[in-house]
């Protein structure tokens, strides 16, 4: 089978696309003829040894997938073949990548694709909606009613908490680097969207939000923790999930007396079950049209490396290249 996979950590270019032996099925595991997946920066971390695992040798890049199950291991009863399904979390702790023509996954990472959403659409959505749904409400436990600001509203991540916020009945404050993603903020669903290159972020929010608001999501790799308390109401909470080697400064005053929390997370230490819960809730705001991934591009399978450049590019460099997720077909 055809698959992108690298022998060691590296720069891009170290990405392989080859031929390796399709994977056997192991019990309690699916064997899936994959249809489509997407890039994440983690998935650049990994393969440029950042964030360092033990890989196997040949390593498959990637994380999210989505497609069709060919086979199911001994044990595994929720799925049958011929089923469409998505997930992630793969390629992360130490197992293979879904970079491939065909994966073996184990059930429990493995969400039915509900009928109407495309095999793109599921890939795209994968990791950036299981994080987004995490943060929201396992970790910030967002209720209806309150008021959300989310820096970087158009992003892969942050199109998905826009689009979630909303959906459970919160007001959502965005902001966007240009005025084409100001307006890709509104059209998900934001209720203010904020131009942050061209317009005062803290005075358009204090004007949406006089009493501050309840939820404040840092997708910045460097956060502006001054800006983000005094922008959070009494008892807001600050979600952090970028910038691992950023070290700003950390007001502590107004953080104890607003008794504030700050709440950092990385999707892939979550349980099976609490990522489970996430999915089943994209899975009904997807049958009820309320959550649509956003797509930057389309690619060949083959062109793993050069979608890799440009996650770089957008995440690391600060390229404003990506309005949305790479997804690439085998």
């Amino acid at each position: 089978m055809k698959a992108a996979y690298i022998n060691q950590p590296g720069p891009a270019d170290s990405i392989i696309y080859g031929d390796l032996p399709e994977p056997s099925v192991g019990p309690g595991q699916l064997l899936i003829e994959v249809k489509a997946v997407a890039v994440n920066p983690v998935d650049t971390y990994v393969r440029g040894g950042a964030i360092a695992f033990d890989l196997p040798s040949p390593f498959i890049v990637g994380c999210d997938f989505a497609g069709v199950v060919a086979e199911v291991g001994e044990g595994v009863t929720r799925f049958q073949p011929g089923d469409r399904v998505w997930g992630s979390n793969q390629g992360l702790l130490g197992r293979q990548g879904t970079f491939a023509e065909k994966i073996a996954v184990h059930a429990n990472w493995a969400y039915p694709t509900p009928g109407g959403l495309s095999d793109s659409d599921a890939a795209a959505g994968a990791l950036v909606g299981v994080t987004a749904h995490l943060g929201l409400f396992a970790r910030a436990n967002l209720q209806a009613g309150e008021t959300v600001l989310v820096q970087g509203g158009s992003g892969g991540v942050g199109s998905m908490v826009v689009q979630m916020a909303k959906a459970a009945g919160a007001t959502v404050i965005a902001t966007g680097g240009s005025e084409e993603k100001r307006k890709m903020c509104r059209d998900l669903g934001a209720d203010v969207a904020i131009n942050y290159r061209s317009q005062d972020v803290a005075a358009e929010v204090k004007q949406a939000a006089p009493g501050g608001v309840n939820v404040f999501w840092e997708m910045q790799r460097t956060p502006d923790f001054d800006l983000a308390f005094d922008l959070l109401a009494e008892r807001g909470r600050m979600v952090v999930m970028a910038g691992r080697d950023a070290k700003p400064p950390f007001p502590v005053g107004p953080f104890y007396v607003k008794e504030l929390t700050l709440l950092g997370f990385v999707m892939f230490k979550a349980t099976p079950q609490e990522q489970r819960i996430a999915a089943e809730a994209m899975n009904r705001w997807y049958a009820a049209g309320k959550l649509k991934p956003r797509i930057d591009r389309t690619l060949p399978l083959s062109s793993a490396a050069e979608a890799h450049r440009l996650q770089e590019d957008a995440t690391v460099h600060g390229a404003a290249s990506l309005a949305g997720k790479i997804v690439l077909r085998p």
